[in-house]
Order: C-alpha cells, then structure tokens, then sequence
C-alpha cells in the first residue's frame, strides 16, 4: 500500500490535475479533502479537455474510486453542473467511481450570496475572492452553522435545523447587508434541484477508505491551490478559508489514521497568481502579457488573467518546506522556449538586506525581487520524453531549481497532454 499526496507548492494553478490524472494509473483510490469550487484543475487526455472544480481528478481512469471529503466545501449546485458536463462528453460517474462524504457540509446559496455582498462592501480592500461562497462556508462551519450531507437522509432532522440556521442567517442577509431574506421554500426548491440530484453518490466514505486500507489499496490525496494560499502558513489574509497542506490530508479525506508516505508538490516553470495579494515576482507590461498569452494564463473557474512572473525561489523554497515535499513535478516548461533568457527570482531585498527567508505576511509588501537570468534554449520542447531529449540550457534550468529548492524534480511537464511529460527516476 503506498499514500500519496498531490499539493501546490506556490499560490494555485501549478498543474496539479494533470499529474493527479497522470499518477492516477497507480492508484486505486483518488481523494479531495478540502476546498471547494472555487479553483480549476485543468486536465487534457484522450477523453478531452477538462476544467475540473469539484470533481477529483482521478475520474478519468477506469477501476478508480475518487472521494469528496469531509474537509470540502461541498457546492451540490456547482457539482452536478460539473458532473453533467463531464458525463456529456462521455466520462462515466456512477456511485461506484464517485463517492461523497456524509460528514462534508453543504455549501448553501447563501454563502455565494454572501461572498458577493463582503467584497462589495470592502471595495478597494478586498480580498479577490472568486465569489463561490468559500470564506462564508468555511467560517459558518467553524461556528457549528452547516449542514452535513448526511443529513438529506433524515428529512424531519435536516427540516427542523434548517429552519434553525435560515432563521440566524437572514439576520445578517437583512441586518448587515440589507440583503433579501431566504424563506424555506426557496431553500427546499434548491434542494430539490441539485442536492436530491448528488443525494446516491453521499456516503459513510470514511468505512470505505478504512476498509481499502486493510484491502491493501494505493490512495491518492489531491489538494486544492498551493502552500501561500493556505490559511495557517499562507499571504494571510489574501488566502483561501482551508488548509492546501499534505499534512491536512488525513484529516480532510475522512480517514484520519492515514500515513502519508510520498508528497509530491507541483511547481510551475515560471511564477503564476489569481487574486488579490502580495506577489513579490510580479511581471508588468509586454513582458508579463507575452508569458500570459504563451502560458494561457487565465483562471479555469473564473477566466480572469493571472497575474505572471519569474519563478520564485524564495517563495518556493518555504512552500517545499511547508509542504514537506519529498519529490517535486516541474509543468509548463515548454512555455519559455521563446524567452532569449530566463528569468528568476533568486533573493529579495528587505530592510536592505539581500535575504533568502519569505518574510511575514506584513513585511512581504515591503520585499523586493533579486533577478538572475538563465540562457534561454529557444525551441520547441513539447515532443521530449527523455531527459537527454531537453537542450542543455534547459536541464541547466532544471538542476538549478532542483539545488535551490532542496527537493529532487522527479517530473518534468513539457506539455498539456498526459503523456508530454519526462520522468526523471
């Protein structure tokens, strides 16, 4: 048996579905364990081209089990959107490949209402929220205020304290926001329509996680966005309302008691960031809107453009460690085949001292980018599936990352596809 975690190593968008999709093959199991639909995994195989939100990515391949979590901010709107997508295009979900956790809270319309309402008041201040209702879940659970997917089961308990949190969440909609209140109705007529539809696929997943333990199965722990978006160890406050840590897996998976023996963080080439927040790198004018346009760079659930700049390696040496990464997938390198030189982002300056550590959130305002430049090799490397296969100044590149980072690249993404990629074992 071999436990795997899949996480981001920088602020999101590294291209960690591709390599769920990938590694998949080894699996027999693929779990999401925090998040919700707030953020894309975008996956590219022979069945298509893929935005994923909820989905874990493991659905793709036959014979995988793929889990929500307890720790997931569970959208049923967004997910069954999600799921007859994926089933129109001809990927088969049945509750046998697709299994919900009956301890996952219900992300209800409130909470995207709510997001909404937040950042509107906080205008030039706020947090460049993707408005999916995250911060408002997450917070109301902390506080006892959800509703357990389980509890669709039992129509007369579910009724009773749904009334109950209506009651105290209409105090804020009209009170605070001035906002229009919801009535029981509109809350039954939503759970009509997308929870009854998601209701099969809600089970006690952590008996079946449990239970493939004993059997022996190979579990695959997909993390959502990256280390700096995480809420204990990220740019707080300009992060998500969950942990993105491996270390979170046991607990957002539903199956506490797990080990997990190999963690493999996802680094992009060069430096990306969706949102508000501290971006030390960052890239500005033509040069930031050439990387945008080779690299695609635009959100999978909100099509905003990303923010862009040069791999950071200070900001991904404290994401390796936070993750405590023990294998590294490089993606994207293909991207800066038409750079002449390669920036990177090797110090930053703070206080007027040339440091290594990534600074305090407060402080990272403050930071300013060290640049060094690296031979660009001025070609098309998507067709490599070998190391020797990649121009020297690229491995160059590579090696560099690798020595500064502490952290073995094991894989090398040269392309979108799931075969355009170099494995380095």
């Amino acid at each position: 048996m071999s436990n795997c975690a899949i996480v981001g190593i920088n602020w999101g968008d590294e291209g960690k579905g591709r390599m769920v999709d990938l590694l998949t093959e080894s699996y027999d199991v693929v779990v999401r364990y925090q998040g919700g639909g707030n953020a894309g995994h975008t996956v590219i195989n022979s069945q298509g081209k893929f935005a994923l939100h909820l989905l874990p990515s493991g659905i793709f391949r036959k014979g995988v089990v793929n889990i929500l979590g307890n720790g997931v901010a569970l959208d049923s709107e967004s997910l069954w959107s999600e799921m007859q997508d994926v089933m129109q295009k001809g990927v088969k979900l049945s509750p046998e490949n697709l299994k919900i956790s009956e301890r996952a809270s219900l992300l209800m319309p409130w909470h995207r209402e709510l997001d909404s309402l937040e950042e509107a008041r906080l205008k030039d201040k706020k947090y460049g929220s993707t408005k999916q209702g995250i911060a408002p879940f997450y917070s109301d659970k902390y506080q006892k205020k959800t509703v357990l997917a389980g509890e669709l089961f039992y129509p007369r308990q579910f009724r009773t304290h749904l009334a109950d949190l209506l009651e105290w969440k209409n105090l804020t909609l009209t009170n605070v926001y001035g906002a229009r209140p919801y009535t029981i109705e509109m809350l039954e007529q939503w759970i009509h329509e997308y929870c009854d539809k998601i209701k099969p696929y809600i089970c006690n997943t952590g008996d079946f996680l449990k239970q493939a333990t004993l059997e022996g199965k190979n579990i695959l722990f997909e993390a959502q966005l990256g280390s700096l978006r995480d809420l204990d160890y990220g740019i707080y406050p300009y992060t998500t309302s969950s942990n993105t840590t491996a270390a979170y897996a046991p607990i957002g998976s539903g199956l506490p008691s797990a080990k997990i023996d190999d963690v493999i963080g996802v680094i992009k080439a060069y430096s990306t960031c969706v949102g508000e927040g501290p971006f030390v790198c960052e890239m500005f004018g033509k040069e930031a809107n050439r990387l945008r346009q080779e690299g695609d760079e635009y959100g999978a659930k909100t099509g905003r453009p990303r923010r862009v700049g040069p791999l950071d390696i200070v900001a991904t040496r404290y994401g390796v460690n936070v993750q405590a990464a023990s294998e590294i997938a490089l993606t994207k390198l293909d991207v800066l085949g038409y750079m002449d030189k390669i920036p990177v982002c090797t110090h930053y300056i703070l206080d007027n001292q040339v440091t290594d550590e990534f600074p305090f959130p407060s402080a990272l305002d403050l930071a300013k980018p060290v640049i060094e430049y690296f031979e660009g090799w001025k070609c098309d490397i998507s067709g490599a599936r070998r190391w020797e296969d990649l121009p020297e100044p690229a491995r160059n590149y590579v090696d560099f990352i690798e020595k500064q980072i502490g952290c073995p690249i094991t894989y090398v993404s040269v392309g979108p596809e799931r075969d355009s990629i170099i494995i380095r074992k």
